[in-house]
């Protein structure tokens, strides 16, 4: 093990910019989770406020004013399907980059 009380200064700034630069990287990281699911709940909100248009408009003037039931199964039914199709794509896209990295690593 390593002294501590023996290093150089240069060893101790060099290990001190080591870790500032962890950090930051870490930092910016959580900046990134951050932003990203701040336009993540933005963009659901946008195609929340299309569906329940969409819904509005061209099934409950179909089904009549009474089927609010129906017009809520329609919802939460493109809502899941939606969110199924692109989780799904989401999960395609992460496993051909992990292979693509694999491959160039290996």
């Amino acid at each position: 093990m390593e002294n501590p009380i023996f290093k150089t200064p240069k060893e101790i700034i060099r290990k001190g910019k080591k870790q500032a630069q962890r950090y930051q990287l870490e930092v910016v990281k959580q900046m990134v989770q951050l932003t990203t699911a701040g336009f993540g709940l933005v963009a659901a909100l946008a195609w929340n406020q299309l569906i329940r248009t969409a819904i509005d408009t061209y099934v409950k003037p179909r089904l009549g004013e009474s089927s609010e039931i129906f017009s809520l199964i329609i919802y939460a039914v493109v809502v899941t399907l939606l969110a199924v199709f692109v989780t799904l794509q989401l999960g395609r896209l992460e496993a051909r980059i992990q292979d693509d990295l694999k491959k160039t690593k290996g």
